[in-house]
């Protein structure tokens, strides 16, 4: 499904989404800065952050590069990593999060995670509380499951309130987001704004000439991509864009926002050398018979009832 999202002013959401996860980390205010007129420049209008993001640096560097082009963009940060899902929690950090960006109203607030250890009820009236206000435009949740998303809809619902877009982990050696959660954004019309479309970095193919990157500096990617099979599909989409003459990046990016329910992939980078090859996806259309050549590269998931047999 295409996204129903859009700015201020009507503009519709773009094909893909910038993350601002490095500004203010890896990419000081001058890298941001061209990395936010390159993003711009290529038609980008979704910019993406949270409050937990390099103790607020991120929503700050994002909040005074908007200018005169705010009413022209979806601005999303998130609440509730730290601190948990409460009422309190989520009203106090979004405080913080407007006057970082320095915005009167944000576009999309995320639940960054579920939260088991608070009644989603709670969680869901304190953002139907923010709407109301007409502090957030759009309601969306951030690693949950299917079936948290369908609850949390549920709840939402007795607010008149709508979860309005779902952001999963998503990208060719990641792919358990096919088995339940895009189909579930497809039938529940949530949008979808999955991350790490390049793996940590792994689906360039930098690290099979040892450059250094997520895998290598931070033990959490490690593990996430650690298994050999995973290293293994890398290296055959670096010789498949070496046969197409195309970059890995550009091709994986592709990949992720080719998938039939129509997911709006999140794209980040240190600088905007580095960030080139994903914004060349904005305007790159995988053909069928490329998209299957890539997903042969991984495992396909089980289906949810795992009968396999019937795929």
């Amino acid at each position: 499904m295409k996204s129903h999202l859009t700015s201020p002013d009507g503009t519709p959401a773009s094909r893909l989404a910038f993350g601002t996860m490095q500004f203010g980390g890896r990419a000081d205010a001058t890298a941001a800065r061209d990395m936010f007129e390159a993003s711009r420049a290529a038609g980008i209008t979704h910019f993406d952050t949270a409050y937990v993001y390099n103790d607020g640096a991120s929503e700050e560097i994002l909040g005074a590069l908007l200018g005169d082009q705010r009413d022209r963009l979806i601005i999303a940060t998130k609440a509730a990593y730290t601190g948990g899902g409460s009422k309190q929690n989520i009203h106090d950090s979004f405080a913080i999060s407007r006057k970082r960006l320095n915005l009167d109203v944000v576009d999309v607030l995320y639940m960054h995670r579920f939260d088991p250890d608070t009644d989603l009820r709670e969680s869901m009236e304190a953002l139907a509380e923010l709407k109301q206000q007409g502090l957030i435009r759009y309601v969306g949740v951030s690693n949950f499951a299917a079936w948290q998303v369908v609850k949390a809809i549920g709840i939402a619902a007795k607010f008149d309130l709508r979860v309005d877009i779902l952001q999963p982990m998503y990208n060719l050696v990641k792919r358990q987001a096919e088995v339940e959660i895009l189909p579930m954004c497809a039938d529940q019309g949530v949008a979808c704004a999955p991350y790490s479309p390049l793996g940590g970095g792994l689906l360039t193919g930098k690290y099979t000439t040892g450059s250094a990157g997520r895998l290598s500096e931070d033990e959490r990617y490690a593990a996430r991509y650690g298994l050999e099979w995973m290293h293994d599909a890398a290296a055959g989409l670096s010789e498949v864009a070496q046969e197409v003459n195309v970059n890995a990046a550009t091709l994986a990016v592709a990949w992720a926002a080719a998938h039939p329910m129509g997911p709006t992939p999140i794209i980040s980078a240190r600088n905007v050398e580095q960030l080139k090859p994903s914004l060349a996806a904005m305007d790159y259309m995988l053909t069928p018979d490329l998209y299957d050549r890539l997903a042969t590269l991984t495992p396909t998931p089980p289906p949810a009832t795992d009968r396999i047999e019937e795929q």
